[in-house]
C-alpha cells in the first residue's frame, strides 16, 4: 500500500464532502470540521467511514480528540497509513 500525501487526503475529503454531504466549498487545511464546515455527528461519520474505506485504515474514538481541522484529519490519515504498512 502506498502512503497517501496530505494533499491526496484533502482531495478525498473534498470529494466526500461534495458527493456525500453536498458541501460545495473548497476545503482548506485550517477549516474546522464542526465550525467552518458545520459537520454534525452524521456528517463526521460519513467523512470518517469514507476515509477509512478509501485509505484502508481504522480511526478510533480517541483519535477524534486530536482532530479539529481538515489538516489535523489529513495528518492523522497519513500517520495511520504509515502505521498500517509496518
Amino acid at each position: 500500500m502506498v502512503t497517501p500525501t496530505q494533499a491526496e487526503v484533502i482531495a478525498e475529503l473534498q470529494r466526500l464532502c461534495r458527493e456525500e454531504l453536498e458541501l460545495e466549498r473548497t476545503l482548506a487545511p485550517s477549516d474546522r470540521l464542526e465550525g467552518d464546515l458545520q459537520l454534525d455527528s452524521m456528517g463526521l461519520i460519513v467523512v470518517v467511514v469514507g476515509v477509512e474505506n478509501r485509505f484502508r485504515i481504522k480511526l478510533t474514538e480517541t483519535d477524534s480528540e486530536e482532530v479539529k481541522t481538515v489538516g489535523d484529519l489529513a495528518e492523522l490519515v497519513v500517520r495511520r497509513s504509515v502505521e498500517a504498512t509496518r
